[in-house]
């Protein structure tokens, strides 16, 4: 999974690098091929007699022309979605970094202060993530409302667990959650980028439709097993209380309890979700294929 992260990355890079060269230098060329054709101008722009008139065309037309092709390209919609995107794929790409670096430099003793490293980083991508359900409902983003409503309920609320407990920050568990994490947005992001752009992948949308699942249900035990120790860490330090803005204080043990329930059913419908959008995802693009 880390290598199939690690492939989706460069070929995003490479993809960039391709789209900006194919911009600067293939649009123009058409079009003046077709303004030749237009004027009844010969369009070998190869040919050494018609060399310099080929220049002198491109440099007349290729300018308003570019310009009018960046209004039609940068709209308001497509900014705001590839920032949106180009956002949440550099922040897990640095989280990945960080997170590697870390770990070659000081082994284990990298893992208790994860959460004191990124958990800023990570606060603010997965605080980011309820955009995408407006992303959904607005049309953006043709995924299942459901199993993204859950993760990313599933996923602040965790986050917000965590931030209220300190004990809890420096646990193993907070680690390996937070690269489960890191790995679903690798598989996620690049693959969302490059159709951004128009210029979508197989291998990166199978990889993200198939290792997706099993990277999830570890995600998922990772985040129940981080409920876990904090009901036990609550109900052997005595703080079965925490005062909440409302009138009655809560039992945090119970809640935690019943949101153990509530996860592992939801994690449920969401892998079989999750499996129902591969096939469908996989089977339209095997039509395009086809045709």
């Amino acid at each position: 999974m880390l290598s199939a992260c690690v492939k989706n990355v460069n070929y995003v890079l490479h993809s960039l690098q391709y789209q900006v060269f194919a911009f600067g230098n293939s649009f123009p060329t058409e079009v003046c091929q077709k303004e030749r054709k237009k004027n009844g101008q010969p369009t070998n722009t190869h040919a050494h007699k018609h060399k310099h008139n080929t220049h002198k065309v491109a440099a007349a037309v290729a300018r308003p022309a570019a310009l009018q092709g960046l209004k039609m390209w940068f709209t308001a919609r497509f900014l705001y979605v590839f920032t949106y995107n180009m956002f949440q794929f550099c922040a897990h790409t640095w989280i990945l970094a960080n997170m590697t670096v870390r770990f070659l430099m000081f082994g284990r003793d990298a893992l208790a202060d994860t959460f004191y490293s990124i958990g800023v980083v990570m606060s603010l991508c997965q605080l980011f993530t309820v955009l995408e359900l407006f992303h959904i409902a607005d049309g953006i983003d043709k995924s299942w409302i459901l199993p993204r409503l859950f993760q990313v309920v599933e996923r602040n609320l965790l986050l917000f667990t965590i931030v209220m407990m300190e004990e809890i920050q420096s646990k193993p568990v907070v680690c390996a959650q937070f690269f489960l994490w890191n790995i679903l947005g690798l598989l996620r992001y690049p693959q969302e980028l490059l159709c951004v752009m128009g210029s979508p992948s197989l291998n990166m949308l199978w990889n993200r439709y198939t290792l997706y699942v099993p990277t999830y249900i570890l995600a998922a035990v990772a985040e129940g097993v981080t409920v876990y120790q904090a009901v036990n860490h609550l109900e052997k330090a005595g703080r079965g209380r925490l005062q909440l803005p409302i009138s009655s204080p809560n039992r945090v043990p119970i809640l935690l309890k019943t949101y153990l329930i509530i996860l592992a059913v939801g994690a449920t419908v969401t892998v079989w979700q999750l499996v129902k959008e591969r096939q469908q995802r996989l089977e339209k693009w095997n039509k395009k294929l086809k045709k």
